[in-house]
């Protein structure tokens, strides 16, 4: 059974569980895509409504662009979980000879390199994800303006936990310059995206508390 089949309760008694899988990544993805899904509400509650009519079209579009963000991070999120199991074996692996060494150092090489490509996937689709809660919250209904910021914000944490997924395999690579590579683009990430997130955040709880 696919991880996202699995009940909520489910999925968090295994990610509190001493199983390897779900972890960082995958958690980082389900919270993202629940993220999402808070910015399509808002949109379903814009859509049909006369006082929305000006801003119609564009938030059709960024519904239809949030719900396939919202499909990309749950697919990440089995997508994660398959990543780790070479990774796992890898760690496992007890080489004897010096070519068994070379050899699983090579693999390992590899499947790190491998493994950062999800949470750096996750990091981008939450990125996108934060951009269109600012048009949920600038735009959509005024009903759901917490939503928007709840969305904003939401995104903003999965996109710091997929970071650390990112670093926690750079770490143990040897290729330090593809490591610095994959760092920085986390880092670049981080430092739009988390200060864009607060933005809508601090926008729409002042926009509240009025």
């Amino acid at each position: 059974m696919a991880y996202t089949d699995k009940s909520c309760r489910e999925f968090t008694a295994l990610t509190a569980s001493k199983e390897p899988v779900p972890g960082g990544g995958s958690v980082s993805a389900l919270v993202g895509a629940l993220g999402v899904a808070l910015g399509i509400m808002v949109g379903s509650y814009t859509v049909g409504k006369k006082k929305y009519a000006d801003v119609e079209d564009e938030i059709k579009a960024c519904m239809e662009e949030t719900e396939q963000i919202r499909e990309d991070l749950l697919a990440l999120v089995q997508a994660d979980v398959d990543a780790f199991e070479p990774l796992s074996k890898l760690y496992g692996m007890k080489p004897e000879t010096e070519e068994e060494k070379a050899k699983k150092d090579e693999l390992m090489e590899a499947t790190l390199n491998e493994a950062c490509a999800i949470p750096i996937q996750i990091m981008e689709k939450c990125a996108r994800a934060i951009e269109l809660s600012k048009i949920y919250a600038e735009k959509g209904s005024v009903l759901m303006t917490s939503d928007a910021g709840a969305s904003a914000i939401s995104c903003k944490g999965a996109l710091q936990a997929a970071s650390l997924n990112v670093y926690i395999n750079t770490s143990s690579m040897k290729n330090r310059e593809r490591a610095e590579e994959l760092n920085a683009k986390c880092e670049a990430l981080l430092e739009e995206y988390t200060a864009l997130a607060d933005e809508v955040f601090c926008w729409v709880a002042n926009k509240l508390k009025k």
